[in-house]
């Protein structure tokens, strides 16, 4: 029987499998999913739940596979797109999280940010914790945060008619925390476009070190002018894309590098013809 190359739920959603082996299959998650259990019922956009449903159905993407259970390893933020790493046994599940929790996966994004980095390159070491004030939220915290890092680059810059200066990023989390590259980037002043959660001002409590220094105006690189005025005029999600995971399969020990097309999303956003590779 053959494998169709990706997944269809329920309501017709087809999610392209970007790669599969025998302990694992990865998916290309469309923004606006959840990650959260299959037992949490308070939206119909569970992701978990409607992977589970079409396994207890067996729907013909799961039953051309004989899968019995696939469960999601690292969570992607809901409007997060792209690479999600799944598990199709429960032993598999242990060892691919405890692979996460020890570091070993290799992360890369790609973010659209409102206004240009004062540096082309640097790394944020901001400590974050959950914010009391808001459930589910991160937020900086110098003193009882637990340590995160992410290393950001600028790949381009643009100007936009409604948005202003728009910057396209790569960026590396090197720790997990919740909500990690979207509270780091909006501390340093320059939110990820499209998202309302912690598009704020600057967080004044983080020390001067941890945040991208001011360049000297004669090496700014002036921003690029969109050829299309409109094109990032209408963020319908949050401009944060999952591109790319690399590990050593823990069960082979063979490197595995799983990538998800990134150009039309970049192009989205005005950045058709970007040079930037996986």
């Amino acid at each position: 029987m053959a494998k169709p190359n990706y997944i269809e739920l329920g309501d017709g959603t087809r999610i392209p499998i970007l790669y599969e082996d025998r302990a694992t299959l990865a998916i290309d998650k469309p923004a606006g999913w959840l990650l959260v259990p299959a037992h949490w019922r308070q939206t119909s956009r569970n992701l978990q739940a409607a992977i589970e449903s079409d396994l207890f159905t067996r729907a013909f993407w799961a039953r051309a596979r004989n899968l019995q259970f696939l469960r999601y390893v690292h969570r992607l933020d809901a409007e997060t797109s792209g690479v999600l790493l799944m598990a199709k046994s429960h032993g598999a599940l242990s060892v691919l999280s405890q692979m996460f929790e020890a570091r070993a996966v290799e992360k890369r994004y790609l973010a659209v940010v409102r206004g240009r980095p004062a540096e082309p390159a640097w790394a944020c070491r901001l400590p974050l914790a959950s914010d009391p004030e808001r459930p589910d939220s991160a937020r900086v915290d110098p003193h009882g945060g637990k340590p995160a890092e992410t290393v950001f680059r600028m790949i381009a810059s643009r100007l936009d008619a409604k948005w202003g200066e728009l910057t396209l990023l790569e960026a590396r989390p090197l720790t997990g925390r919740t909500h990690q590259i979207r509270v780091h980037l909006a501390a340093g002043g320059n939110p990820v476009l499209g998202d309302t959660a912690y598009a704020t001002a600057p967080n004044r409590s983080a020390p001067p070190e941890a945040l991208p220094r001011a360049r000297t105006q004669p090496g700014r690189t002036p921003a690029r002018k969109s050829a299309s005025p409109t094109a990032a005029a209408r963020p319908l999600t949050m401009a944060l894309r999952s591109v790319a995971l690399a590990y050593t399969d823990p069960f082979t020990q063979r490197r595995v590098r799983i990538a998800a097309p990134w150009h039309e999303f970049v192009a989205g956003y005005g950045f058709a013809g970007v040079d930037f590779t996986l």
